[in-house]
């Protein structure tokens, strides 16, 4: 059995058994049987079925938001879990049979032959996710795979599992399977899939890539990130703070993308400094109920080490703390109030290694050049965000920052929209892009059907057509 600690109250509340190997066997073999007839249906009966999912999805809303906050112990940001799966259903069923449409056939060099272009889903696909936002990053890379056609069995992590229950009861007539576990179930499902999307830290993302890699099939990874915002001299710094404060600490800063450093101009550095103050210090801790604040607890108990470590490092090399700083235990639960650190420098874990935690160190910079360096100075490159007072001199920066998505003007924006074609740089992952209409692709194998029309000559006169395409 594995057991399962409630965030709000550090007890053990929540026990459950992995499948056994059989048991995986198994389900994987359901999903594959199931896979043809969902691909024979095509796009627009799949779109249909999807908006079914959708209204399922729907009347079970309150059960999987109470699960959710059950499993990650805040309030807001379990709801609007929900609400973002609910839209992406729905956009990916609106989108999808159009993307999925076949090519116009095309005429190849060879004047006698037509290319016509194919696609085949992967029939079985992995999704490997992590416990910072169950429900959306299980579902982000499963609602494209379905639509494109596969089958998807889906394995959220084991900190957070309570939300499988409700979600699996809506199912019905979609070609998923969901299933409670850790890393041994992973493992296993690596094992029995076409392909697997994945999740989560860099390390384990090195040894999933590396498991698929000798079963030869391809693995998306989404992994960590260090994310920097630069504000220039010339940005709305009362905008700039209220993003940014949020970026960094919505989900108590549990999120891949939240802003894990921010490099202002000197010139408006002690200006910025007091806003961001001001305002971190008016967000409220969700105590003693999950609706009575913004700021939830650390959900998963290893990370409350990371993050103290990271704050006791950066006081030990001269850091200065403007606000919080200091973990809360609270009714068993551990919390930590919006931090803003100045004087810190790359020497410090928190200026170079992923926190997840709700702490916006800031650093002062003398010239853009100077910005786009540091913001670089990393292994990461997942998102970041650039604020100026005009939209071009923020597109000029942020053209230079090695990262995949890149708000402009407001911070962490690529949690909410979806529409963008973007790449993780770096060491914060691997594979197609996750966004935007590109990302079904990732779930085919591309075919062309090389047609030669029916009074081609022998092919040993192509050379000779090639070289004399008038005749």
């Amino acid at each position: 059995m594995i057991e399962v600690r409630n965030p709000r109250s550090g007890r053990i509340d929540h026990r459950f058994e992995p499948p056994t190997p059989e048991e995986m066997a198994r389900i994987a073999g359901r999903l594959r049987d199931a896979q043809p007839d969902w691909e024979a249906r095509g796009a627009a009966a799949r779109a249909e079925a999807m908006l079914a999912w959708r209204d399922a999805m729907q009347e079970h809303r309150v059960e999987l938001v109470d699960a959710l906050v059950a499993d990650t112990g805040r309030l807001t940001e379990s709801a609007l879990e929900v609400d973002a799966i609910l839209g992406t259903i729905e956009r990916w069923a609106r989108t999808g049979p159009e993307l999925l449409a076949d090519p116009a056939p095309a005429p190849a060099s060879i004047p006698i032959v037509t290319v016509r272009q194919g696609a085949r889903p992967y029939p079985l696909v992995g999704v490997i996710s992590p416990w910072n936002f169950p429900l959306l990053l299980g579902l982000i890379d499963a609602i494209p795979a379905l639509m494109a056609g596969c089958s998807v069995l889906m394995k959220p992590s084991e900190i957070t599992p309570r939300f499988i229950e409700p979600l699996a009861k809506t199912f019905d007539g979609i070609p998923i399977a969901a299933v409670a576990g850790a890393g041994q179930t992973g493992e296993a499902i690596i094992d029995v899939v076409d392909a697997v999307c994945f999740t989560g830290s860099v390390p384990t993302g090195k040894t999933v890539a590396a498991r698929a890699t000798a079963r030869f099939i391809p693995a998306f990874l989404e992994l960590g990130g260090k994310d920097p915002a630069i504000v220039l001299a010339s940005a709305d710094l009362d905008r700039a703070s209220s993003a940014i404060l949020w970026g960094g600490t919505a989900n108590a800063g549990q999120s891949c993308l939240s802003i894990e450093r921010v490099y202002v101009a000197r010139a408006v550095h002690d200006a910025f400094i007091e806003q961001l103050v001001a305002k971190a210090n008016a967000v409220r801790l969700a105590v003693p109920g999950p609706g009575d604040g913004e700021m939830g607890p650390i959900i998963a108990e290893r990370q409350i080490a990371i993050i103290e470590d990271h704050l006791a490092d950066a006081r030990a090399k001269g850091a200065t703390v403007r606000c919080g700083g200091e973990i809360e235990r609270i009714d068993g639960g551990a919390y930590l109030r919006p931090t803003v650190l100045t004087d810190v420098t790359h020497t410090m874990k928190v200026m170079t290694e992923e926190t997840f935690g709700p702490i916006l160190p800031v650093m002062a910079f003398d010239s853009p050049d100077e910005a786009v360096g540091l913001a670089n100075d990393t292994i990461f490159g997942l998102s970041a965000a650039v604020f100026a007072g005009s939209e071009d001199e923020a597109l000029a920066v942020a053209a230079r920052v090695d990262a995949g998505a890149i708000s402009i003007n407001d911070a962490a924006l690529t949690a909410l929209i979806h529409d963008g074609e973007k790449n993780s740089f770096r060491s914060s992952g691997l594979g197609g892009s996750r966004m935007g209409p590109a990302s079904i692709r990732r779930f085919f194998r591309r075919q062309a059907f090389l047609v030669a029309s029916t009074g081609a000559p022998d092919p040993w006169w192509y050379p000779h057509l090639r070289s004399n395409p008038d005749q």
